[in-house]
């Protein structure tokens, strides 16, 4: 897929206050880790997570996104009421219907004139958020859109250390439920325009191609549900890493081809925020220079799919990314689907 005119007007962030840090996790853990004589500062070690943010409880997934939304409304140059279609892409919602869109957009303040949908794919569904504004800007349906993920890792954090402790489980048992250890809460929120739209001096951020590849053979890796008013979720998460390995370098082969980078031209490169052995193997694996990773995950843990789009936001406010420079995304989600896109920002 190429994009001729399509732009990352503006992007930003909203993050919680509470920061949960594994080493207190595993102190709420302290009956199962003195049962299973598990040692102190496993989690830490293991995924390179030091710290994680959560939302105070009550937190909605839609409060999340539209705090982000009016975080890059703030940072844009255009206005609420220009925005013709608004997508929440979070894994998170707050009921089934209505689409959790339909709150964030009200929250927001975003006008009448604005299609209003969720698009959910796992830790995937920001960069199909992009795409899809994207598209239609190219095909000349919208000129202008936003995008947001309020994603709140509270819910289910809490009730895999309720589970934890509550279940006879052994070492074995525990493993599928590891992963929920890591996730934590983040927001962020994009506007896609048409070049045409931004102000003469501002970076215009575009979107310049991108490929994609599923193996859905393995949506049976990691697997997360709704159980009353908590979340569930439950990870091979041995065998996800494999399988994402070779998702990621069949996906990164297309991309290669699609956008002509080699694995030396990008300037920054942004991948999904899953842990430290993830980030290290997906380096290797694709023979990319590791000097030019940004990571977020040592002190976000894993925000599901405000993950990669946040990070990318921090990196440019902290000047890791700048004006005119080459990033590429690598997306990947439960599925498992790949998306990597190439921005010259």
């Amino acid at each position: 897929m190429r994009f001729k005119h399509a732009c990352i007007e503006s992007l930003a962030v909203a993050l919680p206050d509470d920061v949960w840090t594994s080493a207190a996790i595993e102190e709420r853990l302290k009956p199962l880790y003195d049962r299973l004589k598990l040692p102190a500062g496993r989690l830490e070690l293991m995924t390179g997570i030091r710290e994680r943010r959560m939302w105070a409880p009550g937190t909605k997934p839609s409060d999340a996104s539209a705090a982000a939304g009016r975080n890059v409304l703030k940072a844009s140059a255009l206005r609420a009421e220009q925005m013709e279609v608004f997508i929440h892409s979070a894994v998170c919602r707050d009921m089934l219907e209505p689409a959790t869109a339909s709150f964030a957009h009200r929250k927001i303040g975003l006008g009448t004139d604005c299609q209003v949908f969720d698009v959910s794919n796992a830790c995937l569904g920001f960069l199909n958020g992009l795409v899809t504004l994207a598209a239609m800007v190219d095909a000349g349906q919208i000129k202008c859109g936003m995008v947001a993920s309020g994603e709140n890792g509270r819910p289910l954090v809490d009730r895999t250390i309720r589970h934890l402790l509550e279940t006879p489980l052994d070492r074995n048992a525990i493993k599928p439920f590891f992963a929920n250890l890591t996730i934590g809460s983040a927001a962020v929120a994009a506007i896609v325009c048409h070049e045409d739209l931004v102000p003469a001096g501002r970076p215009k951020h575009r979107l310049v191609c991108g490929s994609a590849h599923a193996e859905t053979k393995h949506s049976d890796l990691c697997q997360g549900d709704s159980d009353g008013d908590t979340l569930v979720m439950e990870t091979d998460s041995e065998q996800l890493l494999l399988a994402g390995m070779d998702v990621a370098k069949a996906t990164w082969t297309k991309f290669a081809a699609e956008s002509g980078w080699g694995v030396g031209t990008p300037d920054r490169v942004i991948t999904h925020q899953v842990g430290s052995a993830h980030r290290r193997k997906l380096y290797e694996t694709l023979q990319l220079d590791a000097a030019k990773d940004f990571a977020s995950v040592d002190f976000l843990g894993n925000t599901g799919s405000a993950a990669l789009p946040a990070t990318l936001a921090l990196a440019a406010e902290r000047g890791a990314l700048q004006p005119g420079q080459k990033a590429a995304l690598l997306g990947i989600g439960s599925g498992l689907n790949s998306l990597m896109l190439a921005v010259e920002w």
